[in-house]
């Protein structure tokens, strides 16, 4: 397990942490998004898909009322909002078994809410909101595929 915490001091430091994820992104990643809201998961997001090469960065919004939307990139792209689902077992209903930990990238908003059902080896990614902008960011890798992915981004610059 490796965990990291880094403090974003504005909108362009937390962009840039999104898309240095994206860039390392490989095959089979989860990245498990908490945070309150306003937090900034989906602007988070937008900022991985960047970083993966999604061209049209403008159709990366909240997937709260469609819950899973796919963005085609370097890798595959699926985004997932769990705010509004009622009950946990909803989350397999989506499809999930069919696209999470495969070929592509899974970020998976609200990721506290459906835990449970998540891989064993993720990177949990918390978002916490300061005051104008600034934002805490707390990083762990559950597990070795991941540590490997979160080693080097903790070292990048931001």
């Amino acid at each position: 397990m490796m965990s990291f915490y880094r403090d974003l001091k504005d909108e362009a430091a937390t962009h840039r942490a999104g898309m240095e994820l994206g860039r390392l992104a490989r095959a089979g990643m989860v990245v498990a998004l908490i945070g309150p809201l306003g937090a900034g998961k989906t602007a988070f997001t937008r900022a991985m898909a960047q970083g993966l090469e999604v061209e049209d960065l403008a159709a990366v919004s909240s997937p709260t009322f469609t819950l899973v939307q796919v963005y085609e990139g370097r890798l595959t792209m699926h985004h997932c909002d769990t705010y509004r689902l009622k009950h946990p077992a909803e989350f397999d209903d989506l499809g999930t078994s069919e696209w999470l930990g495969t070929d592509g990238v899974c970020v998976v908003e609200w990721a506290d809410r459906v835990a449970h059902l998540l891989p064993e080896d993720l990177l949990v990614v918390v978002l916490e909101p300061g005051e104008e902008g600034q934002r805490r960011m707390r990083v762990r890798a559950t597990g070795p595929f991941h540590a490997e992915i979160a080693e080097p981004w903790a070292r990048v610059e931001l």
